[in-house]
């Protein structure tokens, strides 16, 4: 996949990871990009970036979308929610995890298919879904929120198989905590910069990777699927 002159739709592209993205492909030489987010006033203005408001949760948004990027080579799935707030004391909140999943998995997967003949159309391109390295593992508080990411790392799965024959990469991106507003709250716990995290990923779609382990906390844990570390408590 080549980003110089890419056409990019960067979903959640207001913010920390997306508003990265949305730098970094400029700098690589797209040729455009549409930002989307809920509220497209809460994108920056700049030559070559088009805001387009998009819910992922909405299908009204996804086919407008679609209609309105017909240019489009390359899909980035950054837009997700965290609900660590719906656990406390033990409990876990059951909406929450039909919020995150609704967003963080269901969300990625139809914006991929209503893109994927847009692609196909423009040569077949590329989709990125963001994953986590708490698609692998559960922390105490990251137990809806790592089933939500763990539902959509299995659905890039399948969409890589069912894209191929249409020549679009899909690529997964796993990552630790990055710091963004996301994980403001969350203290003592290394976080990766998303400028970095951008880069790897762009740097891994240049070489056509369909996994990307975008910090060194995912590398460890990649590496330790086979000892059971998802069946232990992380340190």
């Amino acid at each position: 996949m080549q980003i110089k002159n890419s056409v990019a739709l960067v979903t959640g592209a207001n913010r920390g990871i997306g508003r990265a993205y949305v730098q970094a492909l400029l700098e690589a030489g797209a040729a455009k990009v549409y930002a989307a987010a809920r509220d497209i006033s809460s994108i920056e203005a700049a030559p070559r970036v088009v805001p387009i408001k998009l819910d992922v949760t909405s299908a009204e948004d996804i086919a407008a979308a679609a209609e309105q990027a017909k240019d489009i080579t390359l899909l980035i799935n950054n837009a997700g929610i965290s609900g660590r707030n719906g656990i406390s004391a033990g409990k876990i909140d059951v909406n929450t995890l039909r919020q995150e999943i609704e967003t963080n998995a269901i969300g990625p997967l139809a914006v991929s298919l209503a893109i994927a003949p847009v692609l196909a159309a423009n040569g077949g391109g590329a989709i990125v879904n963001m994953h986590s390295a708490l698609s692998w593992i559960n922390l105490p508080n990251t137990i809806t929120y790592s089933a939500s990411k763990a539902a959509v790392w299995s659905l890039t799965n399948g969409l890589r198989l069912q894209l191929a024959s249409q020549g679009t990469l899909v690529t997964g991106v796993h990552v630790a905590f990055v710091d963004t507003d996301m994980t403001r709250g969350l203290q003592g716990v290394p976080k990766a910069d998303a400028n970095d995290v951008v880069k790897r990923v762009l740097d891994g779609l240049e070489k056509n990777e369909t996994e990307i382990l975008a910090d060194e906390t995912a590398q460890k844990i990649k590496q330790n699927l086979s000892n059971g570390i998802y069946l232990r408590p992380v340190s």
